[in-house]
């Protein structure tokens, strides 16, 4: 095997990383939880880095497009029920990237046995051979990979971008299409009953649709068209050529039909002129209706209808309870059981049987709720949840009397109209012979076994799943986990993104807990609570919840026998894992005790279920600044501009001084708290008024003002901003201000009338695993 000098094995690379445990690494360093309760640092958490050779770290996949709950992965399953933690990986596949190989090339180099595609991690037998890193199976090398487009040389496949890259894009030949690839085609369903004209929501849409019309991502066949519903349905026509947008009304809602065959769903490019005159008019055309009623399921018919040609995108706005037709529901919330935990299924199957026929037409369905009352989002989120859409929440919405809903309707539109989007999509995860694949998270309809069918996907969309480990891992001392995600671009283009994670496999249980994750494993146990909240009880994923963190570190106390058993110890690496479920438990999702919407309540367990461990981790446990006294000690350059970095802060009132000014950043809103006694200057300097009393209720803006401090803040918030997908609102709140409950809320490590402080927490768990 003359060849093999130059192409090491993967046996080979992980011997050369030696015997692990000569030094403890950092994330074993036992922690007394109840003594040392500064557990959070100053600096954000990274995801912590798998312990491998140099060359592999080099090449792994981003923790931000793919984690797994272990870094180090353990050999057997009885080892892993051993170690007490949950084993599963954590997704965001379509995520925005600065950085993205992309391939053209006729052969798409893949396992003949298990389909995998050629990554970084397959060991090169010589030229002419590859060992597939899934299931071992030697494979020729096709003649055209010999020859390397970057290097213009002959003879490197090891060279190539495909084996030097752990997340690359392929573009797809017609072998992945089961039919020319699609437009995009867009369709906007929108409630104009009188709660929906009330609440007064159309005008930012269609403002924004206006502003963002040229963004949509599209070519020159990019198709759309527009529904209102109230007690009928109406349609538009916008055939290129007519004077103005016609309206089609179909009152027969037990059978509705689409008035003409054509020119609904139109190019819009050819009849943008109309489509302008009917986005200026929506909004004052139903400005005096008495129609009380809600049409939604008959509407969602039509929209099936209309799109089963295409398939594409369908964007639903919803202000109230569905009253009329099919798919009409009745209030199941009791106002004087707020703490109710009943009811977080849907009510009916109709919203997940109109989602699976979309889905089967290349249809994802996306949920825009705008209420003022309960409106059953158990039951409506089903259209979006099994037709991969996504849901928005707008409680309370009205368009002048709640301006930090409408601020954030608009920001979230801007988003949503102009971000990436693939159609007509499907995803397969793969993984190393031995372990396998069973539970899947997210918004989507499971077509086979392993295969995810996505009609839409979207850079925001998270994913997770949960494995287990059927055969023993003993014959290799590596393992790797491949997604593949197979969509239609905007432009039309066929393409395949395709992620790469290679971690290593241990025999020891202290080595489980030294490669513990502790981010994934709350956000994949969050969304095995929600399942658990709906198939069982509440109370029932909270015990869940509590058995996770006892049981874990029960087995790791009992494994180091050198620590004071009455202590409540963890491994560094867990040290959060406590504070995360305290956090978990204290959201709308899994409160109990406290009055807490329906609504709310689901809408959090919808979100748990579909967003990326970076959003989830935000709205679990944001980020408390204080920002009265910024300095550049340790500020850092960005593009020109100095950035302060302030230190995080506990979430605890106690962190918060009056003479101070806190910023708490929540993913998508951004509170600042102005304490009573806080430095004049900050309040002149900062936000434009002369003393504390002054600084009205609801500021929604920081003023651009020409000095340090000033400049200081924008700098540093701007800087936040950087890092999301939306901008996010944000508020002032005062000590007397109607925000001050949100806002005080997520201090998740105080006690409230129902639930524990962290302290109290800590000393719970001590006592459960101690008795």
């Amino acid at each position: 095997n003359s060849g093999c000098g130059q192409y090491p094995t993967m046996n080979q690379l992980s011997a050369s990383l030696g015997g692990l445990g000569i030094q403890q690494p950092e994330s074993l360093r036992p922690v007394n939880l109840t003594q040392d309760r500064n557990t959070l640092s100053v600096v954000p958490t990274p995801a912590p880095v798998p312990n491998l050779n140099s060359d592999l770290k080099r090449l792994n996949c981003s923790p931000d497009s793919f984690r797994c709950t272990l870094t180090n992965i353990p050999q057997t399953q009885s080892l892993l029920n051993k170690a007490k933690l949950p084993l599963g990986l954590l997704l965001h596949p379509f995520r925005d990237l600065t950085h993205l190989p992309v391939i053209t090339s006729n052969t798409i180099v893949r396992c003949r046995s298990c389909r995998t595609y050629i990554n970084p991690f397959v060991s090169f037998i010589d030229q002419r051979r590859w060992k597939c890193n899934l299931c071992y199976r030697v494979n020729d090398v096709p003649e055209e990979f010999m020859y390397n487009p970057l290097t213009r040389s002959y003879g490197e496949p090891h060279k190539r971008p495909e084996v030097q890259n752990s997340t690359v894009e392929f573009i797809a030949s017609s072998d992945y299409m089961l039919r020319p690839p699609q437009p995009a085609v867009y369709l906007f369903v929108f409630d104009v009953s009188h709660n929906a004209v009330e609440a007064g929501y159309l005008s930012i849409v269609c403002q924004s649709l206006l502003k963002n019309l040229d963004k949509l991502p599209g070519d020159s066949r990019t198709r759309i068209g527009f529904i209102t519903f109230d007690s009928t349905v109406q349609f538009y026509n916008l055939q290129e050529g007519l004077s103005q947008p016609q309206m089609l009304i179909v009152s027969e809602i037990d059978d509705v039909f689409l008035p003409t065959p054509d020119s609904l769903l139109v190019n819009m490019h050819e009849s943008k002129e109309l489509i302008k005159d009917l986005l200026n008019a929506l909004p004052n055309m139903f400005t005096n209706t008495r129609e009380t009623h809600s049409a939604l399921g008959p509407a969602l018919q039509a929209a099936y209808k209309l799109m089963s040609p295409t398939g594409g995108r369908v964007s639903v706005f919803q202000t109230q309870l569905p009253s009329l037709g099919t798919g009409r529901l009745q209030s199941r919330e009791d106002p004087n059981q707020r703490s109710s935990t009943k009811h977080l299924g849907p009510a009916t199957d109709f919203y997940k049987k109109l989602a699976l026929d979309c889905s089967g037409q290349q249809t994802a369905v996306d949920l825009f709720l705008l209420s003022s009352q309960y409106s059953d989002l158990a039951s409506l989120a089903c259209m979006s949840k099994f037709s991969a859409g996504c849901i928005y929440y707008y409680p309370s919405f009205h368009h002048i009397h709640n301006p930090v809903q409408a601020e954030k309707l608009q920001k979230d539109l801007k988003r949503y109209l102009t971000r990436k989007i693939g159609f007509e999509a499907v995803m397969r995860i793969r993984c190393t012979k031995g372990l396998s694949i069973h539970t899947f998270h997210g918004n989507f309809f499971v077509r086979s076994t392993d295969l995810l069918s996505l009609a839409n996907v979207n850079p925001d969309a998270g994913f997770a799943v949960q494995m287990s480990i059927e055969e023993s891992l003993a014959d290799t001392s590596l393992v790797c986990f491949q997604t593949a995600l197979l969509y239609t671009s905007s432009k039309g283009e066929r393409r395949i993104r395709i992620h790469t994670l290679c971690l290593p496999v241990v025999t020891s249980l202290i080595d489980v807990y030294a490669g513990a994750d502790t981010q994934a494993i709350i956000c994949l146990l969050a969304n095995m609570a929600v399942d658990r909240s709906v198939s069982s009880s509440l109370s029932d994923a909270r015990d869940a919840l509590v058995n996770a963190v006892v049981d874990s570190l029960s087995a790791y106390m009992s494994t180091a026998s050198n620590l004071q058993q009455s202590a409540l110890i963890a491994p560094n690496s867990l040290r959060l894992f406590p504070l995360y479920v305290l956090a978990l438990f204290k959201q709308k999702a899994f409160r109990t005790g406290t009055s807490t919407r329906l609504d709310d309540r689901v809408y959090t367990m919808c979100q748990i279920k579909s967003q990326p461990l970076v959003h989830l981790m935000k709205m679990l446990y944001p980020s408390l600044y204080r920002i009265d006294r910024l300095t550049d000690e340790g500020a850092i350059h960005v593009n020109d501009r100095v950035v302060p970095q302030p230190p995080l802060q506990r979430l605890s009132a106690e962190k918060l001084t009056r003479e101070g000014a806190f910023l708490l950043d929540c993913g998508t809103i951004f509170y600042i708290w102005i304490g009573r006694s806080c430095d004049n200057n900050f309040i002149k300097d900062v936000l434009g008024y002369p003393n504390y009393l002054s600084v009205p209720q609801n500021l929604m803006q920081l003023p651009e003002l020409d000095n340090l401090s000033s400049e200081r803040t924008r700098s540093f918030i701007s800087w936040l901003k950087e890092s999301k997908p939306l901008s996010p609102v944000l508020l002032v709140i005062k000590d007397e201000s109607p925000a001050k409950a949100d806002f005080l809320q997520h201090l998740v490590e105080d006690k409230t009338e129902a639930a524990y402080s962290y302290y109290e927490f800590l000393l719970h768990l001590q006592q459960q695993i101690c008795k």
